[in-house]
C-alpha cells in the first residue's frame, strides 16, 4: 500500500454554525454542505468533515469529542503576517511561533485553540 495524501478528518464540534464560522474567519477555509446535509470545511484538496456531539455519523471514532483534536495546517502566508490576522480576529496565541519538525523537514508553528478546545497548529517550511 502506497498512501498519497489525507483527503479529510473527521472533527465531533458542539456547535457547527460556530465552527464553521471561526474556521471560515480564522483560517479561510470554505464551509460546504454534502451528503444529506452534513457539514464539512474545504480547503485546498482537502476537508474537514464536521459531527455534532451526540449526533455523530457512523462509523466513527470511539470516543469522538469535542476537543480532541489537535493537527497541523501548512500554509504559504508567512508565519508574522498568520500571527498579525490571528490577533486581529482576537484568536489567543497559546504557543509560537516555535520551531518544530514536519512530516518533511523543519518548519515555523504558531498554536491556538479552536471554539471547542481542538489545538490548531498553524506553520511555515523553512
Amino acid at each position: 500500500m502506497d498512501i498519497e495524501r489525507i483527503d479529510h478528518f473527521v472533527l465531533t464540534v458542539k456547535d457547527l454554525d460556530a465552527t464553521c464560522a471561526f474556521y471560515e474567519k480564522v483560517l479561510g477555509m470554505a464551509p460546504v454542505t454534502f451528503a444529506g446535509g452534513r457539514r464539512a470545511l474545504a480547503f485546498g484538496r482537502q476537508k474537514i468533515n464536521l459531527h455534532r456531539a451526540g449526533h455523530e455519523f457512523e462509523p466513527k471514532a470511539a470516543r469522538a469529542t469535542p476537543g480532541s483534536g489537535d493537527f497541523c495546517l501548512v500554509t504559504a502566508t508567512p508565519l508574522a503576517q498568520v500571527v498579525a490576522h490571528l490577533g486581529a480576529c482576537g484568536v489567543a496565541i497559546e504557543q509560537g511561533p516555535v520551531d518544530k519538525t514536519g512530516a518533511t523537514g523543519p518548519i515555523r508553528s504558531v498554536y491556538f485553540r479552536d471554539p471547542d478546545g481542538n489545538l490548531v497548529e498553524v506553520s511555515n517550511y523553512a
